[in-house]
């Protein structure tokens, strides 16, 4: 039998009891979202100010995109790549224009992009490179999220990662973010073993971590030097979040392989990407890589209205004006809790201090009475990426609930 939901604490018993405790929510029920809102169980209404990490870029329920899925979903949803069906070209070419890019390998979740462009890599590193098979390295970022698959876990120096989950999958060097001297030295060490350097434009997980100016320009320019493929992981930051179409797009830096997932498909179902041109992509062949659900004909119908409507609805242009308002908004609270505002477009981050035994996930709890709903990362830091179609008035009410909950401490 099917129990249905009456009351937020049945619901969460019920998850308690029959879920694996794999995760630490806000104790808050949601059952409706519409634009920039969602509504709990007993039907009270919330700012949402974390977007499913980023994937509802768009909104809840956006018409245009739910109009896709109704519409694809009455004709035929799967058929796997055994196949052809009559969505998928549509949608790679779409995609790969829009994003000016060859060829595209469609994939579900952001860590599958992400493993898919790792195995991009290696691939390229031991067929065009010519590395061994067995020597083959990939640079990485110390404070790393790329996902939770054990190889991307193999990545992280978070123990909560990667502890007790051996033995880890080698070929990783893992160097400080933000660190263009760390970067040049194991290039020029290990350059010739190197296949890619994956990172991430801005480290979201890590708490909106925004690199120096210049930072991605010259990483891409040292990569470039030494023959090694720049790999950004825009899972997060990517459709528009951080007041470009891509975070590497401040820099006017073009990866040689794009990550992308979450507010691809606007928050709808599953979808991500990865994108490379030709000399990169075909170093994989037929039957070497794939995923029964990449590229099923839904996924291909609502990622392109997804894409649509960050263009037509200027959600790039909205993530940076409402940003600017929103850190300066946050900068201007009269609080010795703030000890940092940083971020970029509307992937935002306030840094914490304790004060009278309370912290950051004090401070959401209370916003969450107050009708904001954030979550804090690292114990210490606030993270707020609020759907891109909010606007400034309800930005601004938001904010001033947002002072309120500091304020009360």
């Amino acid at each position: 039998m099917v129990e249905k939901i009456t009351s937020s604490k049945q619901a969460i018993e019920l998850e308690n009891k029959y879920g694996a405790h794999n995760y630490h929510p806000l104790p808050v029920v949601l059952s409706k979202g519409e634009g920039a809102l969602v509504w709990d169980v007993e039907g009270k209404q919330y700012y949402d100010f974390l977007s499913a990490y980023s994937a509802v870029n768009q909104g809840h329920c956006h018409p245009k995109i739910i109009g896709a899925l109704k519409e694809q979903a009455e004709t035929i949803t799967l058929t796997s790549r055994a196949f052809y069906n009559d969505c998928l070209g549509s949608y790679e070419k779409y995609v790969t224009e829009y994003f000016g890019y060859d060829k595209v390998l469609p994939m579900n979740t952001g860590a599958e992009a992400d493993e898919t462009a790792l195995k991009l890599a290696r691939r390229w590193g031991v067929v065009k490179k010519g590395i061994p098979n067995d020597e083959v390295k990939i640079i990485c970022c110390e404070g790393n999220f790329h996902g939770r698959t054990i190889t991307i876990v193999s990545m992280s120096n978070d123990p909560d990662s990667y502890a007790n989950y051996g033995p880890l999958t080698p070929g990783f060097i893992r160097i400080p973010y933000n660190d263009i001297a760390a970067l040049e030295k194991a290039l020029n060490e290990e350059g010739d073993k190197i296949a890619g350097f994956l990172v991430e434009p801005i480290q979201g997980e890590a708490g909106v971590y925004v690199p120096d100016n210049g930072y991605i320009k010259r990483a891409y320019d040292l990569c470039k030097a030494k023959n090694v493929l720049f790999i950004a992981d825009e899972v997060q930051t990517g459709i528009a979040r951080t007041g470009k179409m891509l975070a590497c797009d401040h820099e006017n830096v073009k990866p040689d392989v794009l990550i992308l997932g979450k507010a691809l498909s606007g928050g709808v179902l599953p979808v991500s990407a990865v994108l490379a041109n030709d000399d990169i992509m075909l170093c994989i062949k037929p039957g070497e890589h794939g995923s029964t659900f990449g590229g099923f004909p839904l996924a291909c119908k609502v990622a392109i209205a997804a894409l649509e409507v960050v263009k037509e609805e200027r959600l790039m242009e909205k993530a940076d004006h409402l940003g600017i308002i929103f850190r300066k908004y946050m900068k201007d609270i009269k609080s010795d809790m703030i000890s940092l505002v940083r971020g970029k477009g509307l992937l935002n981050a306030i840094i914490i201090k304790p004060k009278n035994g309370k912290e950051a996930w004090d401070v959401c709890l209370k916003m969450k009475e107050l009708g904001v709903l954030a979550k804090p990362t690292h114990g210490d830091i606030i993270r707020f990426a609020p759907p891109l179609v909010i606007t400034e008035e309800q930005l601004l009410d938001a904010c001033k609930r947002i002072e309120q909950a500091i304020l009360s401490f």
